[in-house]
């Protein structure tokens, strides 16, 4: 190959993940920090697949939505606090809740381009912990005393703080862009694509039935990792059910009449990390382990929540894998009939339900709904932000080894901002 060719992209093995069950805020991880469970998960995945040598893995890729100043560097102090060689490189991705999955295909480029061997993929959020910023007003105090020249100049700048000046700045759940919080734009998509209150409990109640199941028959063995008291998902319900969950009330779209999503069909804020150890076929091969799956595509997009189309649906603040998706299967030669499972971050049962019928309308074939979430979703694990996209990667390579023989799964996440972030799993 001369030096001005371009090097011809391998394929990107799924190894596989660990993650630490995903708990409510508040509970039991309400002390533990996003490098504290980042650690516990990767822990986990050096042990189970022997990463504690030295230069077993090229680099690690996580990332973190809400993050303490203390965080700027989340994923190399993770890699010092953790089994893995202390000289692995790392470095931290961030795009809210498409962040696993971006940490994901950042990891997979480079071992595609030969430029590692292996990596890992991961990601972390607590909203227990969240950071409390300072009042702005009395930041601009604090800085105008801090380059004032004199002492009596600085007693006069700390002069103008008042109490209302000591109550701090709460993270919001809330676009920048509208002051809306996701759940109400979520609310607007779901009146425009004219998504029913019981569609969003059934989804709601399956998601929990998959994940009960899923526990029950020894699936997550190998991907969870017991941490603070937890073996499992704090958010699970098994005895979920479409009666149980129509009595709650609407929590989201209160503005309008009609409203339909609850607490039980939208994800609760929740604290966890999550892994995914990629590799070339040959370091697999080296090291007798059996890939669970392949790496083969991605693509992101974006809309504009903003000034788009978003009464008619089109432009929702998390629409973008509507547009995303069929794009990047044009450019596969791929249908939604050509994939054995399909996984959509249930955010909220109905965006993912919106997101089903806006596939349909872009000339898509339906989803058969025993192929979507077989595991469950984010309904029933619940959402730590970052976490998200390195669970589904690890869950969905899982079923489809699981099946045994060639599949191909579809992954779909979306994310605040406007974004989306998706991808395709293959096994041959």
């Amino acid at each position: 190959m001369s030096p001005l060719e371009p090097p011809r992209a391998r394929r990107v093995a799924i190894i596989g993940g660990a993650r630490v069950p995903f708990a409510r805020s508040d509970g039991p991880y309400a002390t533990a920090s996003n490098q504290e469970m980042l650690t516990a998960a990767l822990d986990g995945l050096a042990e189970r697949h022997g990463l504690t040598e030295p230069g077993a893995v090229g680099e690690f890729v996580a990332g973190a939505v809400l993050k303490h100043s203390r965080d700027f560097n989340l994923a190399r102090e993770t890699v010092l606090g953790s089994a893995l060689d202390p000289r692995t490189p790392a470095y931290d991705v961030q795009q809210a809740c498409g962040t696993g999955l971006q940490a994901v295909i950042a990891a997979a480029n480079k071992i595609a381009l030969g430029q590692t061997e292996s990596a890992v993929a991961g990601g972390a959020d607590t909203a227990s912990d969240a950071p409390l910023g300072v009042n702005d007003r009395l930041r601009r105090i604090l800085l105008e005393a801090r380059r004032a020249k004199s002492l009596g100049g600085r007693a006069k700048a700390l002069a103008k703080i008042r109490p209302a000046h000591l109550v701090p700045d709460i993270p919001r759940n809330a676009e920048p862009r509208t002051g809306l919080s996701m759940g109400e734009h979520a609310a607007v998509t779901a009146r425009a694509w004219g998504i029913t209150r019981e569609a969003q409990d059934e989804l709601a109640a399956t998601s929990h039935r998959r994940l009960a199941a899923a526990y029950e028959r020894g699936f997550f063995q190998d991907l969870v990792v017991p941490f603070r008291g937890l073996a499992r998902d704090q958010n699970l319900r098994p005895g979920s059910t479409v009666e149980k969950l129509a009595t709650l009330k609407p929590v989201f779209g209160l503005d309008a009449p009609g409203a339909t999503m609850t607490a039980g069909n939208s994800t609760p804020l929740t604290d966890g990390a999550a892994t995914v150890l990629l590799a070339s076929e040959e370091w697999a091969e080296a090291r007798g382990l059996e890939p669970l799956a392949y790496l083969t595509a991605y693509e992101t997009a974006a809309v504009d929540f903003v000034g788009g189309d978003v009464a008619g649906g089109e432009d929702g603040l998390l629409m973008a894998p509507a547009h995303a998706v069929p794009r990047m299967l044009e450019r596969a030669g791929l249908g939604i009939e050509d994939f054995d499972l399909v996984e959509i971050h249930e955010a909220f049962a109905s965006q993912v339900l919106a997101t089903l019928a806006a596939w349909e309308k872009r000339g898509l074939a339906p989803v058969d709904r025993a192929r979507l979430n077989a595991a469950g979703s984010s309904l029933a694990t619940g959402h730590p932000f970052a976490a998200t996209g390195a669970r589904i990667v690890a869950t969905l390579a899982r079923l489809l080894a699981e099946r045994g023989g060639p599949g191909r799964g579809l992954i779909s996440v979306c994310a605040a901002g406007g974004q989306g972030v998706t991808a395709v799993l293959e096994r041959t």
